[in-house]
């Protein structure tokens, strides 16, 4: 019989029920180490007493009321996105997938206003992970997510992650812009050159194309910058983001310059619980704490302090890891065994990490780790390899 969730996870056998910080706390009394951050939402960690006294205040006033009107905490989060980025305005959803599936919109319907209705094509990656929208999947490329849900959504050419050269080429009459994540995450934790971004900058502006990233994963401070495109000190068109902005409380957003949804005419797009009332407050509490003095310092910090242990990792464990790649507190080793056996043998020792592409094990410690946490995690790392090869 089919369980009454329907079953589409691959879950490990652990119930949460409750969280404090750093760590997960299990109904089997067992307490977890936990590197995964709910792949990379809960920014803050668990149970942050901040984010927790602006959800209660919240409830206690307002809990929903739709786009007809104007509310307070929707307004003010727009207003401190466009100060600490490069966009003019910010349009709410409630996920990643949502976000870059407006991306794709915005994208086309800012062709067709500016009278290029035929520039209907976006160019994308190879392994590249945008969502699980049909229009996402499509986007994304991959067999193992298009499979069963032809016809695919049609508008994607696809070329090689990191080769300017067949980007370039790609270029036609037909393009509306290029879609690119700085780090492709589910693919593999690959970061792009600065220069492959600078360039590709470069390139949508020869030819007024737009430029577009996915920083879902890599935004919302994850890689030490607010968004990982400041590293390429680059500026795009709009970007769509998500996962660590809410904190853990169910948020995406897209943020675009004013040339670009100035083209997006009333009703041209919309979503009903986008900028909701107890999102919006959370998602404040969320940047008083990233906005604040020595927080990006704070996770560069021990951004460099993984990427040291990362790669003594992969020094003393040969057998078992190829490499390390990554930014800030988006990390990933490649294993010579299979990653999800790597992943239980962690989980089991009580670490938990995110199985990647390219056979990967994803760090993503919420963003509030300290040094003694990354100890911590090395530590059972190096019982958990020691225990694989016996």
């Amino acid at each position: 019989m089919i369980p009454t969730i329907m079953p589409v996870y691959s879950r490990s056998d652990i119930t949460f029920d409750s969280g404090n910080g750093m760590y997960l706390f299990a109904t089997n009394g067992l307490k977890y180490l936990d590197f995964g951050s709910g792949i990379a939402v809960n920014s803050l960690g668990h149970s942050h007493p901040h984010l927790i006294n602006a959800l209660k205040t919240q409830a206690d006033k307002l809990w929903h009321c739709s786009n007809l009107y104007h509310t307070i905490e929707q307004e003010k989060l727009a207003n401190r996105l466009v100060k600490h980025s490069f966009a003019d305005t910010v349009f709410f959803c409630n996920s990643g997938a949502e976000a870059i599936e407006g991306v794709i919109k915005i994208m086309r319907k800012y062709n067709f206003e500016i009278g290029h209705p035929e520039r209907n094509r976006i160019i994308v990656m190879h392994n590249a992970f945008h969502g699980r929208t049909l229009a996402t999947i499509a986007a994304g490329g991959q067999e193992k997510h298009l499979r069963g849900f032809a016809p695919i959504v049609e508008g994607f050419d696809r070329v090689i992650y990191g080769n300017i050269d067949e980007l370039r080429k790609k270029i036609d009459s037909h393009t509306a812009g290029i879609l690119v994540e700085p780090i492709q995450g589910e693919g593999g934790v690959v970061p792009a050159s600065l220069e492959y971004l600078q360039k590709i900058r470069k390139i949508a502006n020869e030819f007024s194309i737009l430029l577009a990233l996915d920083e879902v994963q890599t935004g919302n401070c994850r890689t030490g910058k607010f968004y990982a495109y400041e590293w390429a000190d680059i500026i795009p068109d709009l970007l769509g983001t998500a996962k660590g902005l809410g904190g853990g409380f169910p948020l995406g957003a897209i943020l675009i310059t004013e040339r670009v949804a100035s083209k997006m005419t009333l009703g041209s797009h919309g979503s009903t619980f986008g900028g909701n009332s107890l999102a919006m407050a959370v998602a404040n509490a969320t940047l008083d704490i990233m906005l604040s003095d020595g927080f990006l310092d704070h996770v560069q910090e021990m951004g460099c302090l993984l990427w040291n242990t990362l790669e003594s990792l992969v020094k003393a464990h040969p057998k078992l890891f190829i490499d390390h790649r990554g930014v800030g507190l988006l990390q990933g080793i490649k294993c010579k065994i299979s990653n999800i056996d790597v992943n239980k043998a962690l989980i089991s020792n009580g670490l938990l990490t995110v199985t990647a592409g390219d056979n990967v094990i994803r760090f993503m410690p919420p963003l509030i780790v300290e040094a003694k946490h990354i100890v911590e995690a090395t530590n059972i790392v190096n019982t958990t390899c020691k225990n694989l090869l016996v």
